[in-house]
């Protein structure tokens, strides 16, 4: 029986179970396939070609009628689900009322109630304003614009192994180049790359990890030109590195004592992912701001910053918005996210999952010296894979192996990401939907593929 703290039962319109019923992709995924090969870019990549013809729950079915248990759920938005019932409703409903009317022009109810309830769930009981965007990048540029512009100065510091975004100035804030920034120079300046804590790695303690962090900062760029220090509390990209104990509040300390604005880019880790409203809280951190995306909406372009008021008010009218920031649909999708979280007490779900799926990576570590580490928080999991005899000593990556074991997963109806600096770590983001059953299934096929390495 599933184990779940959910009040009320979902209904699903799609059995919750992996089958898969042709090749993998099948031929109308391999139609498709051609189709968009003339007509898409190939710096436009997918994973997996194969073409979603619906969602529900924890399970893609594609064209051909084949259904993936989905652990990627979006890169971590269809956090309560694919195609969530009251969220569809809501976003319906909105349809049938207001659209779009550019909340800069003529606002409406469903932007302000947002920022309600981000002010209630993100850290702290100060008081907060929220200004919403449209996608992650977004947030970020526009919580380095306002920390800029409350500080007056010019300096951003984020951490190795960060990933921020697409767009030029988020470019300049990821550790990694390749694909993401290469060849697409200049790349905005003033961005400092600051040591971090990879425990597994640097084995290092936090407190210890954050004194070469603050060293750096003091040293190469210097407090006095910081407007901020951008972190993922838990990084994403960078292979769900779960920092030392200590660590991040000896930042966030460092910050306040030199007014350094504290930037949580919780955009993979928030709204419920890893068993709290955000990953902070498992810290004890209260960013000054923090940045909310993919989740948030059931999977409409939504993202946020939320921010003490006092920094928040600090642009001038006019310097915030966009054309579709806040969309009433949009907004719609995640008042009904809001409230299914609360209503189901789904934010517990997050430690089910990691109670279900991180004991069984664990017992897979034990047969395979292939997995070096198993960590992360929640439904934000990671297994780091390394070469054969070399996880305790120099912890050789093994981005070959996690090629193949995404790839096995894939013929055998389980969607699979990678993730890591060296491609070598493979992460579980499941929705909070995702059920016991269909864990130990998924990882049944992954205990296959380790076995035919």
């Amino acid at each position: 029986m599933t184990d779940t703290v959910s009040t009320t039962a979902p209904v699903y319109t799609v059995p919750q179970e992996r089958r898969i019923v042709t090749a993998v992709p099948g031929p109308r995924s391999q139609e498709l396939h051609q189709r968009r090969q003339a007509v898409v870019p190939v710096g436009v990549s997918s994973a997996l070609p194969v073409y979603i013809a619906r969602a529900n729950g924890a399970i893609l079915v594609d064209v051909d009628g084949n259904q993936f248990v989905d652990f990627g759920a979006g890169i971590g938005v269809t956090t309560i689900g694919h195609t969530e019932s009251t969220v569809v409703a809501a976003a319906a409903d909105q349809l049938q009322d207001v659209i779009h009317t550019l909340f800069t022009i003529t606002p409406y109810e469903e932007y302000v109630r947002v920022a309600e309830l981000l002010a209630e769930h993100t850290p702290g009981d100060h008081a907060k304003k929220t200004v919403l965007v449209n996608s992650g990048a977004e947030a970020v540029e526009n919580g380095v614009k306002i920390a800029r512009k409350h500080t007056g100065r010019r300096a951003v510091a984020v951490l190795d192994h960060a990933y921020h975004g697409r767009t030029n100035l988020t470019m300049a804030m990821n550790y990694k180049a390749m694909p993401y920034a290469s060849g697409f120079g200049p790349l905005a300046g003033d961005v400092y790359h600051a040591p971090g804590s990879y425990p597994y790695r640097d084995g290092l303690s936090g407190e210890e990890a954050a004194a070469r962090t603050i060293g750096y900062l003091e040293k190469v760029v210097g407090a006095s030109d910081l407007a901020c220090l951008v972190v993922e509390p838990i990084q994403g990209e960078g292979g769900f590195m779960v920092p030392a104990d200590g660590f991040l509040p000896a930042l966030q300390e460092w910050c306040t004592a030199n007014g350094v604005v504290f930037i949580a880019d919780e955009i993979q880790s928030g709204m419920a992912r890893t068993g709290r409203f955000y990953a902070s809280e498992h810290f004890g951190l209260v960013p000054d701001l923090v940045l909310s995306a993919k989740g948030i909406a059931g999977g409409l372009p939504l993202a946020a910053v939320t921010g003490r008021a006092e920094i928040m008010d600090s642009a001038q009218p006019g310097g915030l918005g966009g054309t579709f920031g806040g969309n009433p649909v949009a907004a719609a999708a995640a008042i009904a996210v809001f409230e299914q979280l609360e209503k189901n007490d789904l934010v517990a779900e997050g430690a089910r999952i990691e109670r279900a799926l991180k004991p069984a990576l664990l017992e897979l570590q034990k047969k395979y010296d292939v997995i070096g580490d198993v960590r992360g928080i929640g439904a934000m999991i990671a297994i780091e894979l390394v070469q054969p005899g070399t996880g305790e000593t120099t912890k050789v990556p093994n981005p070959e192996a996690v090629a193949a074991i995404i790839a096995h997963a894939a013929q055998n109806g389980v969607l699979l990401l990678n993730a890591g600096t060296w491609g070598n770590v493979l992460r579980f983001l499941p929705s909070l939907a995702v059920s016991d059953e269909l864990i130990a299934d998924a990882v049944s096929v992954i205990d296959d593929a380790l076995a035919s390495l």
